[in-house]
């Protein structure tokens, strides 16, 4: 599969869901031209004081255990790999029909898409055969990480059926 330095920064807890296959998709403002990316792990959302309010109830202890990355200085530890499956184009008034693929409220997807229209992004994750230390470039949604990560025996972290299946429902 060979090497990537491309990583999308998102918040660990989100980081996490996605790699233990507790969500299945980003729903963002904007639409994505990357096919594929490391899943870079951030500490943004654990920053503000009632963050756990913005989480559906039966997640807000995997949230709160999972608010911050591992790291060492300013290098973050890096588990996953994501390729963009499908791009979705749902109105925000239908977003609280795909709460079983995402752990945040409703309520907060809404107060953060700035549209009618939301873009859903399918991810299939896999899970890196050795996480990494590594740091990254400057950048708001994307960055280059300062060594390129071997995707080398990469294991997807849902089986092909159960991801089928998530596929066929969206």
């Amino acid at each position: 599969m060979g090497k990537i330095t491309k990583c999308l920064n998102e918040w660990n807890a989100t980081v996490e869901a996605l790699g233990q296959g507790k969500q299945t998709i980003l729903i963002r403002n904007y639409n994505t031209t990357l096919p594929n990316f490391i899943l870079y792990p951030t500490v943004s959302y654990a920053n503000k004081e009632d963050y756990l309010e913005s989480f559906q109830p039966k997640y807000r202890n995997f949230v709160e255990e999972n608010a911050l990355p591992e790291k060492d200085n300013s290098n973050f530890l890096v588990k996953y790999f994501a390729e963009v499956e499908k791009v979705i184009e749902k109105p925000v008034s239908r977003i609280g029909s795909l709460k079983n693929y995402y752990f945040w409220t409703s309520e907060h997807v809404k107060s953060y898409i700035n549209s009618s229209k939301a873009n859903v992004w399918v991810l299939r994750v896999y899970e890196l055969k050795e996480p990494v230390m590594m740091g990254r470039t400057k950048g708001m949604r994307y960055a280059n990480l300062l060594e390129p990560v071997s995707l080398e025996g990469v294991k997807p972290v849902l089986s092909d059926s159960q991801f089928s299946k998530i596929l066929r429902d969206l």
